[in-house]
């Protein structure tokens, strides 16, 4: 299957509401449409996660990011250019996402991925993509698709052939939130 057929393939899932496993510029993600709280709800069941804890959804772009965020301040696009790995911004004032996806602070956590498969694929799909790591809460987030558990697996309705062959170290993305004051607190470096 080429990479072009995967991503056709995976955004034909997306657009029916479904689930996907797909390779990110971090750890392995499962996806799902971050504007479609049904789809949402998907994903919180399927890693038997506490709907309270936030998920990070990916863009393929500044000006996507700028659709789901009243007001971006100045200091996430400081930060964003300057990162040297990939980097989620969580920032207030979150819009036109499912609700059951913002934090209750009114908070999104955001990430422009370069990575040309995951970007690609939101280019693609034109909207924010759910994508939290392939793992059961608690458990070791998925570096590459061979550490993905049977359960996950069998509990979405499509996971991506691209990068299944990769077997190198991943790590899972800097967390950083914005106040609109500009005050910046770390997460996870």
């Amino acid at each position: 299957m080429t990479q072009e057929e995967d991503i056709k393939n995976a955004v034909k899932v997306l657009k029916e509401g479904g689930v996907i496993l797909y390779p990110t510029d971090t750890v392995w993600g499962i996806g799902c449409d971050a504007t479609n709280p049904e789809a949402v709800a998907k994903v919180y069941k399927i890693k038997h996660r506490d709907d309270s804890k936030a998920l990070i959804c990916l863009v393929d772009s500044d000006a996507r990011l700028q659709r789901y965020v009243r007001n971006v301040p100045a200091v996430a696009w400081d930060l964003l250019d300057a990162a040297v790995k990939p980097t989620t911004v969580i920032l207030d004032n979150a819009v036109n996402l499912a609700p059951n996806l913002i934090a209750e602070d009114g908070s999104i956590a955001l990430r422009i991925t370069k990575e040309p498969f995951s970007k690609e694929l939101c280019y693609r799909f034109q909207k924010a993509l759910v994508s939290t790591s392939a793992n059961i809460s608690g458990e070791p987030a998925a570096q590459n698709y061979c550490d993905i558990s049977q359960e996950l697996l069998d509990s979405v309705d499509y996971v991506c052939w691209t990068r299944r062959q990769e077997h190198k170290p991943h790590t899972p993305s800097s967390i950083i939130k914005l106040k609109p004051n500009g005050e910046v607190k770390i997460i996870r470096a």
